[in-house]
């Protein structure tokens, strides 16, 4: 008997399927995430500040000239 094309190959890891009803909740998490990360590196020179003072741009201050932001 031989074998169909689209029978698994013995010890061959399956790939579990993820349905997006349960990726889209994580997916938008990091996402927001990800929107605060850009901004108090790009954003956060003190005037949209979210705590007052310069803290987070020192904190960031490598970080914003690695990645091109210019801050003085």
């Amino acid at each position: 008997m031989s074998q169909s094309a689209t029978a698994p190959v013995a010890g061959a890891p399956e790939i579990p399927s993820i349905p997006l009803r349960e990726l889209a909740p994580w997916a938008l998490f990091f996402g927001l995430l990800g929107l605060l990360v850009i901004f108090f590196i790009s954003a956060d020179q003190g005037a949209v500040s979210i705590p007052s003072g310069t803290l987070i741009h020192e904190w960031v201050h490598d970080g914003r000239h690695l990645l091109g932001y210019p801050c003085h």
